[in-house]
């Protein structure tokens, strides 16, 4: 699967309904967004893909990408990854062997838990924090919102970084080898994972953690609900087949501080909600967070669950999915001695690389003689970072006038407005 990195866009804009209001400009974590001509646009190399601005769009300008649900049609054998967060979308679920089952009636031929994965992945940090090998508090970084963040702000927290890939990367090479050990041709393979979040979808399709893309696909939760519901309707319970391997730590993964939780440690911090997790990075960069060892960070509110591709309230799925951890085995179901692999599987295959967004020029005199005028348009301005200039902050306005974003006779409006009133 090859893909254009620079043309794989988490979020797009319809600019008929964007009404240039700001909102999302205002709420951007690493102030990837613009408002030029009344309409809102997206620096692409800053975005993160949270969705924080799909999530709070008071006009539903902002819309994820994923891919069409129909995109699966083009392998012979499909296989669906259904993440945690997913059981926690339907109402009066009491068996997700009820889910897995719809997932084979709406066209998959086999589905490989996620929350398998996790419990996996949870195995294997236990091991890398025994070990001290990372630099504590260390920062899981199974958000890749979160790890696109840090990638993209907190370059001095590179070493705190746990280096292990993802669960919906872990089974998504456990589910392709399992295929391929029953004789089905490579190229007839299809890995689709059903995600929460236009973060997992920039992750996978660009590889983030690995040296090519695992999966061939990647649908969203509220494009496969409706005909998965349906699906489900129609299952006798008879016919239900015991798929499900996933135990009580792979299923508390899907709601913020589960990952934390499954490690079986005191001295852990858990946050969720993309300005909290600024706040606690922004803490731990000053290093006044102390007494703790591990730190779960999720961009969206109460985790997974949170995530704008899905189609339920968080919180109400977050209480659906604790009634469903009841009924699910409290022993560990998902073991590395099970698997068979060295420690080496679960890691990295490769670092993503830290990208200096905000870098005002390549040529370090040049930046610094920017950086100088910056500040001297900054001595002129309101400091009052009102948004009225199409800048999510007076610094940023500075920025883009330096950078030639914006031509240079480009006022501030305030400053505008306050000359007006003194003439």
């Amino acid at each position: 699967m090859d893909i254009d990195i620079k043309s794989l866009h988490t979020v797009t804009l319809d600019p008929d309904k964007c009404k240039g209001c700001v909102t999302c400009m205002k709420r951007c974590p690493t102030e990837a967004i613009r408002v030029r001509n009344g309409k809102a646009k997206v620096l692409y190399e800053r975005c993160i893909g949270c969705g924080e601005c799909i999530r709070l769009c008071p006009h539903h300008a902002k819309k994820a990408s994923y891919d069409p649900f129909d995109t699966i049609y083009n392998y012979k054998y499909r296989i669906a990854l259904p993440a945690p967060s997913l059981y926690g979308q339907f109402n009066n679920l009491t068996d997700i062997n009820y889910v897995l089952n719809g997932l084979l009636e709406i066209g998959f031929d086999d589905v490989f838990e996620v929350g398998r994965g996790a419990e996996l992945i949870s195995a294997a940090s236990k091991i890398l924090l025994d070990k001290g090998h990372i630099r504590k508090p260390v920062i899981s970084t199974a958000c890749p919102a979160v790890l696109e963040l840090i990638m993209v702000r907190y370059k001095h927290l590179l070493p705190h970084l746990l280096n292990l890939l993802a669960p919906v990367d872990i089974v998504a090479k456990l589910a392709r080898e399992k295929a391929l050990s029953q004789g089905i041709p490579a190229e007839d393979i299809g890995i689709f994972f059903i995600s929460p979040c236009p973060a997992k979808v920039y992750a996978l399709k660009s590889g983030l953690g690995v040296k090519k893309p695992l999966v061939e696909g990647v649908l969203a939760v509220s494009d496969v609900y409706l005909r998965l519901l349906s699906a489900m309707s129609s299952l006798k319970p008879e016919q239900i087949k015991p798929i499900s391997k996933l135990g009580v730590e792979g299923m508390q993964w899907a709601s913020s501080g589960g990952e934390a939780a499954a490690l079986y440690r005191d001295k852990y911090l858990a946050a969720d909600g993309v300005e909290n997790v600024n706040n606690v990075l922004k803490a731990l960069e000053d290093n006044t967070l102390r007494d703790v060892e591990f730190i779960e960070l999720n961009a969206c509110i109460s985790g997974c669950v949170g995530g704008v591709l899905n189609i339920e309230n968080p919180f109400i799925a977050k209480a659906r999915l604790r009634g469903l951890r009841k009924r699910l085995p409290n022993g560990k179901c998902n073991t590395l001695a099970d698997q068979g692999k060295s420690l080496d599987y679960y890691m990295w295959e490769k670092e993503p690389d830290f990208k200096d967004v905000y870098k005002l020029d390549e040529d370090r005199l040049a930046a610094l003689n920017k950086l100088i005028e910056i500040d001297k348009i900054l001595e002129g301005l309101p400091l009052i970072d009102c948004g009225e200039c199409g800048a999510p902050s007076c610094r940023a306005f500075s920025e883009d006038l330096v950078n030639g974003e914006i031509p240079p006779d480009t006022k501030c409006p305030k400053v505008i407005d306050e000359s007006a009133k003194n003439s």
